[in-house]
């Protein structure tokens, strides 16, 4: 959890104004920390160190602070730290440069790196206007080299530990469509936001009426207008004004969110006075369900609808209060239901059935909110284009999948925008897309039929969305693995026999089926070797060492069996219990071995017997990789070995 260094307000400190309409625009400071976690050379996902800090609304200006530092260790080197910045999700990387599945969508991120001079490094990143809400940074060590560190040796370690540091402010005048009279001078911008709500398709902010100095000097503004928040994704629009003033327009605002205005003057050594305003279309809504609509709440409880699968479920509608009978319907809005099946494991589907209708005239839209707990799993949308339908011909339909706003207006040319965009049609009847790592936020689905003709009936598709931990599961050469940062839970794929990349779908380095083959009959068939030992020991009547051998052999055996990687692999019981034996039973035939050697009587050699296999027991259990697993029970037999046999020679000689 997130150490508060600061949690009061500074507000003697760090304090600005903006001489507006509402008082002074105070600035204040917050800290927060991460605890340091040791970095770890990167060969998948799991081995990146990955750290969520929380921007609040109203953040002028955002400053990490990354510290690295070097443990005392043999062997050293320069290394250079990378680390990934992201907002809203965990960053999708790929710094091995391996290839995506197909058909996946990844989102930018911003990169940075941080070199080792010294036994500690500090770096800094500093971002104005950042955009509010969860920020993920990942960080590791270069490219895993393959080499295997036994635990318990010296070895190089770093830590890497974030901070952030943010200056907000908490009296921010909320901008309007009546003006607002401000100032703004080099070193004080003037900072304001509206919200805008839902079904909204442009946001204008317009700035007029300069004044500066002692009256009005020809008009020259000379400010800079700003609109949205700084983030990898970008959504900035920036307008310089002059003379009498500018516009900035953002088409497709996000929805129910707080947008910033920023206004920077250029007048050196000059406060400039001005009046700003804002004013936003609302594009297409949907037919109003009013107050006595169905509800579906007959689908909730399973008759007959999607929901009676166990897991928790939601419908996601419209279900307006207005009764605008009189504004004609320019999008269907299709109600969808949400069912929480898992961890990591969302399910999206429509409520009146899995098929939706999609006309040419208005476009169809579903809403599909994701909260934060989703963004560590991978959207999936699968849409297959009903073809059973004769009159289709050349039509097609047009899918657009875009978070925050939906894209209301589809055309030939640019059809989504800046969205996820695809097409389905008879020669192509499905289509999908995976998004790894998706953005909390609600996310909307346009569907419209395009044809060529001007008779254009309607066609049905089925919409399938859903949320899972990994891609595919990681298909037949890799495993998904749960991971967790703090209280955060994420999923990634560890791959096997080679195969690499975000999906385990990358064949560049994957062996083949017969070398995996030939390295499990190796591994396995080495076992065999026991067999003299064991016909050796039964001969002179060393049953007890025997047993210990056999059971070394047989689970040595399938352990190795079931620890392969890809398609070769056989695995009699779980593999954990076949890992503890085979651990268990190589050190203790070491153990009786190294006591058979010292020819203690047998009273005292079955009492070493039991109790050492007790004790590694123990050990093995608190930690069955440990460097003393397997050194002290060979330094405690040689020691009554070594001391068995001084003993007999002392006899000896004296006899």
């Amino acid at each position: 959890m997130d150490i508060h260094l600061l949690t009061s307000l500074l507000v003697l400190s760090f304090i600005a104004t903006a001489f507006g309409e509402g008082g002074d625009l105070t600035l204040v400071q917050e800290l927060s920390s991460k605890p340091a976690q040791k970095l770890s050379r990167y060969g998948w996902y799991g081995n990146v160190r990955l750290t969520v800090f929380h921007v609040p609304d109203d953040t002028v200006a955002a400053r990490w602070l990354f510290t690295v530092t070097r443990g005392n260790g043999f062997n050293c080197g320069t290394h250079n730290v990378s680390m990934y910045l992201r907002w809203g999700a965990p960053p999708v990387i790929d710094p091995v440069g391996r290839v995506f599945p197909n058909n996946t969508v990844t989102s930018p991120v911003l990169s940075l790196n941080l070199s080792m001079t010294s036994s500690q490094s500090n770096s800094t990143f500093n971002l104005s206007n950042p955009a509010p809400g969860d920020w993920y940074l990942a960080a590791h060590l270069p490219r895993d080299d393959g080499r295997i560190e036994h635990k318990g040796f010296p070895s190089c370690s770093y830590f890497f530990q974030p901070q952030l540091s943010v200056r907000r402010a908490v009296d921010t005048p909320i901008l309007q469509a009546t003006p607002l009279t401000q100032t703004a001078s080099p070193n004080r911008p003037a900072l304001l936001r509206v919200f805008v709500p839902e079904f909204v398709s442009s946001l204008s902010v317009s700035v007029s009426d300069c004044t500066w100095g002692e009256g009005l000097v020809n008009g020259d503004c000379s400010l800079s207008l700003t609109l949205g928040s700084s983030s990898p994704q970008g959504g900035l629009v920036r307008v310089n004004c002059s003379l009498i003033g500018c516009t900035a327009v953002l088409l497709a605002p996000p929805w129910n969110t707080w947008i910033r205005v920023t206004v920077d003057s250029y007048h050196s050594n000059q406060t400039t006075a001005f009046s700003v305003s804002a004013n936003y279309t609302v594009g297409c809504k949907p037919q109003s369900v009013g107050m006595s609509g169905d509800d579906h709440l007959n689908r909730l409880r399973g008759n007959g609808g999607t929901a009676s699968s166990p897991g928790n479920s939601s419908a996601v509608a419209e279900a307006g209060l207005r009764s605008d009978a009189s504004s004609s319907e320019c999008v269907r809005l299709v109600p969808v239901l949400r069912e929480e099946l898992d961890v990591l494991s969302v399910r999206f589907s429509p409520v009146n059935g899995p098929n939706v209708t999609v006309t040419h005239t208005l476009p169809t839209l579903l809403t599909f909110p994701l909260n934060t707990q989703t963004t560590g799993g991978t959207l999936n949308l699968d849409v297959t284009l009903n073809t059973t339908n004769a009159t289709l011909g050349s039509s097609r339909v047009m899918a657009c999948l875009s978070s925050w706003a939906p894209v209301l207006t589809l055309n030939h040319s640019h059809p989504c925008h800046t969205a996820v965009g695809f097409s389905v049609n008879v020669s192509v009847p499905g289509s999908v897309v995976r998004l790894p790592f998706p953005q909390a936020a609600t996310w909307y689905l346009t569907l419209q039929l395009f044809c060529n003709s001007s008779d254009c009936g309607n066609v049905t598709v089925t919409p399938q969305l859903s949320v899972s931990a990994c891609i595919e599961d990681c298909g037949t050469f890799g495993e998904c693995r749960l991971l967790r940062s703090y209280s955060y839970l994420y999923a990634a794929c560890v791959c096997k026999a080679g195969w690499s990349g975000w999906g385990c779908t990358d064949d560049v380095t994957a062996q083949s089926y017969g070398r995996q083959l030939t390295a499990v009959l190796l591994l396995t068939l080495s076992n065999l070797l026991f067999i003299p030992p064991i016909v050796i020991a039964v001969r002179r009547c060393y049953v007890t060492e025997a047993s210990v051998y056999l059971f070394t052999m047989f689970f040595s055996t399938f352990y190795h069996a079931c620890d392969q990687p890809g398609l070769t692999v056989m695995c009699i019981m779980d593999y954990d219990t076949l890992q503890y034996c085979d651990f268990l039973g190589s050190v203790c035939s070491i153990w009786v071995t190294v006591l058979c050697m010292a020819r203690v009587r047998d009273p005292l050699k079955y009492v070493l017997f039991m109790l050492g296999t007790l004790l590694i027991a123990m050990s093995m259990q608190l930690d069955r990789r440990g460097l003393w697993n397997m050194l002290g029970p060979i330094l405690c037999a040689v020691l009554v070995m070594g001391t068995s046999w001084v003993y007999r020679g002392v006899s000896s000689c004296q006899g």
